[in-house]
Parts: C-alpha cells; structure tokens; sequence
C-alpha cells in the first residue's frame, strides 16, 4: 500500500495517483483500509427476562494481552467459558472487565421467611432458655424479643435463588452480550480515529523535520571542514594536502547519514503500510517505533551541528509521543 507524499513524505490515505516515497514511483492505489481501534472502550445492554432484566457493561483498557475478567455471580459455570471465547474473538487484547448486574420484578424482588428454619431455633432457644434462671419477663414481650432477635440469624429470611440464566432464556441473555461487544467495538473505532490522526500527523511531522536536515547537511559540512582546517592551522604543521584531503573524505564519511535517511523513510512508509492494512497492528507499530528510533538516534550522534541536533530532539519528541499512544493501539 502507497501514500501520498510530498517533499516532506507521506501525507494522508492515498486517493488516485500516489507516490512511493523511497522508490519515487507513481501507481495507483487499490487496497481496502482496515479500521483502527483503540484498546479503551466501554460497552452497555440489557437482555429483559420474564422475571427481570439483566444489565451488561464491558469495560476495556490496553494491554499486551487478553485478561478477562467476569465480575458477576449471575453466570452458570457451564457457560462462562463460552463467554470468555466469545470475548477473546471480539475484543482480541486488553484488560476486559465483565460486569453483570440484576433487577428482578416487583414480584420476584419480595423476601421469604424460611418458617421451618425459624420454628426450630424459636423451639430450641426456649427449651435452653426454661433450663436458665432469670428468665422472667412478660411472655408477650418475651416472645416478640425472642422471634425479632431469630429473624436477624443468617438465612433465616430468604431472598429467593432461583438460577436466572437458564438454558431457556440462554438465546436473549447471549444477544445482550453480542450486542455490548458491537457496543464496546463501536467506541473503540471512534478512538481509534483519534488514535490514526495522532500518529499518521506526527509520522509526517517526522519526515518534514528530516527534511530540514537534509537543508542543513551542506552547512554542516562546510562547518566540519572549516573546524578540522583551522584546527590543523593553530597546529602550525606542514601536512601533505592531499593526504590531508584523503583523511577528511574518512572523516566525513563517518558522519554521513545519508543511510539512516533512507532507512527512516523506509520505515516511516512500512509504519503507514502497516496501519492501514493490518486489522490488529498495534504490537508491530511498536517494534517499528523502536525502528525509528534507532535511526534518529544514529543521526543525533553525527549531527556535528546545532540546527541538526534540535531537529533529533523535536523528532525524538514526536517518537515518544507516537510510542506513547501506539501502547493503545489494538
């Protein structure tokens, strides 16, 4: 896949005629793009049962894999392994967080009173309590104390328990699912185009600021040459001039980055190629990053000129800031 380019590089998403910024060869461009997504997201929805509704919300930020988490007692333990595939197909990588909450009906919400559980310990606690001096108060009071004081012991009072997902109402409870993944996927598209313009702006902010390094290699060889002539003046040695010449031409030859220009545009281009064409690109972005990197690096340390270091640093600022948000990139 090719790109736009001007002097500066690539551009945009090629439209027509487009130009291959190494080669300098025109074509035409026929490839689809994939969507870019972004790692965060956040998706909702209700599946509506006859005894309630169930609300699903998923949750996801970056990470370098699939962590899966289900925060919810309300799925049986025969299908949350089917909910976790469905997940990892869906939302490939991040930290996924599953939540699932219930709301029964007016007439499914109401507590049951256990009244064998709470006859046997009313029994029980007289019989203990006939054995037990100092027990003499008013039966009336006595009692009303006593069944109060069995109604706070655990379990006693049931909220009923029924499982809520059964295999009947399995088919509604999976399409509320489906539909929070297609809900979580949709807002990781919309970041993810805030994602694309943020990078692709600061890979042509690159090449542009390489250009102006290329504005200033001239200057910067002159520069070099005048320092190491004048050095060998103050020396006040005779030196045979054109063995002189033949140092100087190593010397700078050593400090050319005429490679490293080339192979950052090469990589500048791959990085494009990637994020247009690969559905899950966010991993490989990085090693390509790390790339470019290597390549700015090595053209600070034979930069030998000021205007030509200030160009690297701005680079290496734009470089981290497209490493920072490739980090959430699916």
């Amino acid at each position: 896949m090719l790109y736009f380019c001007s002097g500066s590089g690539i551009l945009s998403k090629p439209r027509g005629k487009i130009r291959n910024p190494v080669s300098g060869e025109t074509t035409i461009n026929i490839n689809s793009f994939t969507m870019v997504k972004s790692m965060t997201g956040y998706g909702k929805a209700e599946a509506v049962l006859e005894t309630g509704k169930i609300t699903f919300e998923i949750r996801t930020l970056n990470s370098k894999n699939a962590d899966i988490n289900l925060k919810t007692p309300l799925l049986p333990k025969d299908k949350e392994i089917a909910v976790r595939q469905k997940i990892a197909t869906s939302l490939q990588r991040g930290t996924i967080d599953f939540f699932a909450t219930w709301e029964p009906n007016a007439a499914e919400s109401g507590k049951k009173v256990n009244a064998e559980l709470l006859k046997g310990y009313y029994d029980e606690i007289r019989s203990i309590r006939d054995t037990l001096p100092g027990f003499f108060t008013p039966a009336d009071r006595e009692n009303n104390d006593l069944v109060c004081a069995i109604l706070r012991i655990p379990e006693v009072i049931d909220t009923k328990k029924a499982d809520i997902i059964t295999d009947e109402n399995w088919p509604v409870v999976e399409k509320a699912i489906d539909e929070a993944l297609d809900a979580v996927n949709a807002f990781r598209e919309k970041e993810g185009k805030v994602l694309y313009a943020d990078v692709t702006s600061r890979v042509r902010n690159i090449l542009a600021l390489y250009d102006q390094v290329e504005k200033m290699e001239g200057e910067r060889i002159e520069t070099v040459k005048a320092r190491l002539t004048k050095n060998l003046e103050e020396l006040q040695q005779k030196v045979d001039p054109s063995r002189f010449e033949q140092e100087m031409i190593f010397y700078l030859e050593k400090l050319d980055i005429n490679e490293e220009k080339v192979r950052l545009r090469q990589h500048c281009a791959y990085f494009m190629d990637t994020i247009d064409s690969e559905p899950f690109p966010g991993k490989k972005l990085g090693f390509i990053i790390q790339e470019m990197g290597r390549e700015i690096n090595t053209t600070g340390s034979k930069a030998n000129h000021a205007g030509i270091q200030q160009a690297v640093v701005k680079m290496k600022d734009e470089l981290e800031k497209m490493r920072e948000q490739s980090l959430n990139i699916l």
